[in-house]
């Protein structure tokens, strides 16, 4: 595994309310939780590790920031590539196979690495490929990692859970850097990167021990291109979640600067070697520590708009130290505001994510996130070591600050707190269809309701029908309309159209307790004594 499940970086106080909060340390009583818990933090310890080695050995390897912020790249354009898709498998396969091949995938890729490095015959070109297969094995297991939390605990558990997870990733950023840069100068690079391919091991021990649960499905699983496009419809007609995405790109795409270019600065600008090069991560994993414990306390002062602004700025400020400061210690003390920003500003995204996700197409909608977020960071990594290069790291740094700063008036358009009361459990009141000998792949299907609505309440119940459209759009319809009968007025049709007569069926699957809420505020404008009933077309054979 590897560092990016810092991604999943909560604390409690967002998920649930406080009357029916658990113990912080609850969900340790439950022994696979426990075990994945210990395995995970090893493994990123390893991971961690493993970074220090690879920056350091492409330092030696080569002095063009160009080079070195390649590594970050390209430990984050796996992500952007194969998140969904992964999101997607996890969606609709086996999540524990999944997940064992995903570790498999990283031990080999990490084993021949080793094996490389200990010959002699690592190359700028083999560490970047290395990192790619490495980050494409985390692209695959972060998607379903996140979506299995659920099935380890119970759902009063889930909050602290998640918060575990995100103090276990800050213990292993602690200890891991330190311990790499370590390592590093007394064993050499080969040694790193046997003990992280070492550390695999115990994660996917975990998962072949672990006996999931069988879930009941009704429906067949969805096929993966249909699964896609299901995926991507949701983000779509989820405002909150596009939200999210908008803020996650405004940050991460200035933000990417900080870690592309700190490698350079240790080595170029301080004259560390890697055991200097892990106390500064150190540093900043200690900070991402100490923000996980004040998050749940600054969340009870700041909403979460405001917070992601305040850390925002923060972090900016920690790039301008990082671009000016060439004191050791006094750097690293800003440093330590870096992990604290950072922290921030990964929980409060994330939370928003997973807010704004129900539970159907939830991996799906955390890929779609976790591919904007490496996205942003490969294409920032590139630009800003392009800078460097040209223009030299402080210019590089001071620019990203300046970005980061205005980028943070996107607050005043794309806002986080957007509908604080979603609630996106599935709804047990969802509509029902009569029993049709109908071949499920048979389609387009075209479904229509009939109001009846006063003269008066026309504008009204048009507006409130923009929220249904983004209803039907989530569950899965292609288009969707409202017509006014001219010849009768008051009387207005929705219609809408789903690719199959199976599409349709997981759409009411899909129904949740927000839509049903929508559905409830439409109902309240029809005058009719009969509730609107559906009307079904089907494309001929």
């Amino acid at each position: 595994m590897a560092q990016v499940n810092d991604v999943h970086d909560v604390t409690p106080g967002e998920d649930s309310p406080p009357a029916a909060a658990a113990s912080p340390w609850q969900p340790l009583r439950q022994p696979v939780f426990r075990m994945l818990w210990i395995a995970t933090v090893v493994s990123n310890i390893g991971s961690w590790m493993n970074d220090v080695g690879v920056n350091w050995t492409m330092l030696t390897l080569s002095a063009d920031p160009l080079s070195v912020a390649l590594v970050q790249a390209a430990s984050s354009l796996p992500m952007f590539l194969f998140a969904l898709p992964s999101g997607v498998l996890a969606d609709i396969v086996d999540r524990r196979k999944y997940l064992l091949f995903s570790q498999l995938w990283v031990f080999i890729a990490a084993a021949g690495l080793t094996a490389l490095s200990f010959t002699g015959h690592v190359t700028p070109l083999v560490l970047l490929i290395a990192a790619f297969l490495m980050s494409a094995g985390a692209a695959m297991s972060s998607p379903p990692f996140q979506a299995i939390v659920p099935d380890l605990v119970s759902k009063r558990e889930l909050g602290p859970a998640i918060a575990l997870n995100s103090l276990g990733i800050n213990i292993s950023r602690a200890i891991g850097p330190a311990l790499g840069g370590l390592i590093l100068s007394f064993a050499g690079p080969w040694m790193v990167f046997l003990l992280n391919a070492l550390s695999v091991l115990g994660v996917a021990w975990v998962l072949y021990r672990w006996k999931e649960a069988p879930s009941v499905q009704r429906l067949p699983p969805e096929h993966f291109f249909a699964a896609v496009r299901a995926g991507l419809r949701y983000v779509h007609a989820a405002p909150v979640l596009r939200n999210v995405l908008v803020r996650t790109v405004a940050f991460f795409l200035f933000g990417s600067a900080g870690w592309a270019l700190l490698p350079l600065v240790a080595r170029r600008e301080l004259g560390l070697g890697p055991g200097g090069y892990g106390i500064m991560l150190a540093f900043i994993g200690v900070g991402a520590i100490c923000g996980a414990v004040l998050l749940p306390r600054l969340r009870k002062r700041f909403n979460a708009d405001r917070l992601m602004v305040l850390a925002s700025l923060l972090f900016a400020a920690t790039m301008l130290a990082l671009a000016f400061i060439r004191q050791f210690w006094l750097l690293n003390a800003c440093e330590f505001f870096t992990g604290f920003a950072w922290i921030a500003v990964l929980s409060t995204l994330n939370l928003g994510a997973q807010r704004s996700a129900a539970k159907w197409v939830k991996a799906r909608a955390l890929a779609v996130y976790l591919t904007v977020f490496f996205g942003s960071m490969t294409l920032g990594s590139a630009i800003w070591g392009q800078l460097a290069s040209r223009y030299g790291i402080p210019v590089s740094l001071c620019v990203a600050t300046l970005g980061m700063a205005l980028a943070s008036l996107t607050v005043l358009r794309w806002r986080l707190d957007k509908d604080p009361d979603l609630n996106l459990d599935v709804s047990e009141m969802g509509e029902s269809v009569p029993a049709l000998d109908i071949h499920h792949d048979r389609g387009p299907v075209r479904v229509s309701y009939e109001y009846q609505i006063r003269q008066q309440d026309a504008h009204d119940f048009t507006l409130c029908m923009q929220e249904m459209r983004r209803v039907r759009h989530r569950g899965g319809a292609i288009n969707w309309a409202v017509y006014e009968d001219i010849l009768q007025p008051g009387i207005f049709v929705e219609t809408f159209v789903v690719g199959s007569w199976m599409e349709h069926l997981r759409q009411l699957e899909r129904y949740t307790m927000n839509d049903q809420k929508i559905q409830t505020r439409v109902y309240a404008f029809h005058q009719a004594e009969q509730m609107p009933v559906a009307r079904y077309l089907i494309a001929p054979e």
